[in-house]
């Protein structure tokens, strides 16, 4: 683990952190006006790298911010909150070097950036043991594709996106076929919403099913694999040679991959013996399929080596 403190004067700005994969949707506007969660989990800090290795950005939870004040001060343009248009916004207490900019406006992730000139990391303990694949899948720690009243689940449509990226450009110029089930539920509305690819004459379709633990590849070996992504490393479910993956955050993973496997608990009163039915019904949305077009778009051209912005993408 560890503690980020200022360069200029030694004053630690956070609190004991553990480094977890940097999120591909961190820097990516969602919607127009939604109030979004916090981006980053307690605890855990994320790093966006360039090339050679250093870090261009370090991105955390606002709450583990330490040591440091806010600048009070107009933001013109912004909506309900800050956009960290002007730059750094939050300074050291001890010394009152700018040292992060804090971001919470509509439509952008809640986060604080620290600048990485401006701070070092130092140990701070033991790191966090790594969880193993049977941990992060448990089926506890399933996430659902909404929330429990209905409202769109923001963290699942950016996630969505990131996969279906994964799917499209393991397909290439054929037809991406999901498994019959829960992956097709919840990807073929959103495939839905692109334009048809540029399909080559005699392209059969590429399968896609889920794998992982306790989800083997059966035979034949599909075409592709919707396999865990790790939330520590960002590493995804091994896949035998000639699968290609295309990975999902763990928590969404477990949600699809058990969905016909829940608990039943039998129904009291009222239905005929050997009748059962959920208890409780799980949540529904009340809005339509949302394909995040911002974090498809990214992540695809990212895939492609295009370099540039999501809205530099063909489609």
């Amino acid at each position: 683990m560890e503690v980020f403190e200022c360069r200029g004067c030694g004053t630690a700005l956070t609190a004991p952190l553990s480094r977890v994969a940097f999120p591909l949707y961190a820097g990516l506007q969602y919607g127009n006006g939604v109030a979004m969660p916090v981006l980053m989990a307690s605890g855990t800090y994320g790093v966006d790298e360039d090339p050679d290795g250093r870090a261009r950005s370090i991105v955390i939870a606002p709450g583990d911010a330490h040591g440091t004040d806010l600048v009070q001060r107009r933001e013109l343009g912004a909506c309900c909150g800050i956009d960290g248009r002007y730059g750094p916004n939050v300074t050291c207490a001890g010394c009152g070097g700018k040292v992060a900019t804090r971001i919470d406006d509509c439509s952008l992730w809640q986060a604080t950036w620290l600048v990485p000139a401006a701070v070092r990391p130092v140990p701070a303990g033991p790191a966090r043991p790594v969880e193993d694949w049977a941990t992060v899948t448990d089926r506890r720690r399933a996430a659902g594709l909404s929330e429990a009243d209905g409202r769109r689940s923001i963290r699942w449509d950016v996630e969505a996106a990131v996969t279906l990226a994964h799917l499209v450009f393991a397909a290439g110029d054929a037809p991406l076929a999901p498994a019959a089930g829960p992956l097709a539920q919840a990807f073929r509305p959103l495939l839905g919403q692109l334009p048809p690819p540029a399909t080559l004459p005699s392209a059969p379709a590429r399968r896609a099913v889920l794998a992982g633990p306790g989800r083997p590849l059966s035979d034949p070996l599909p075409d592709i694999a919707v396999v865990p992504r790790h939330p520590r490393t960002g590493e995804s479910w091994p896949t035998p040679p000639g699968v290609a993956v295309a990975p999902l955050a763990a928590e969404f993973w477990t949600s699809l991959a058990f969905r016909d496997q829940r608990e039943l608990a039998p129904a009291t009163g009222g239905l005929p013996p050997g009748v059962e039915r959920d208890d409780p019904l799980p949540p529904h949305s009340r809005y339509a399929p949302y394909l995040d077009r911002w974090v498809f778009r990214s992540v695809l051209n990212r895939l492609n080596g295009v370099a540039g912005t999501a809205d530099d993408c063909w489609w």
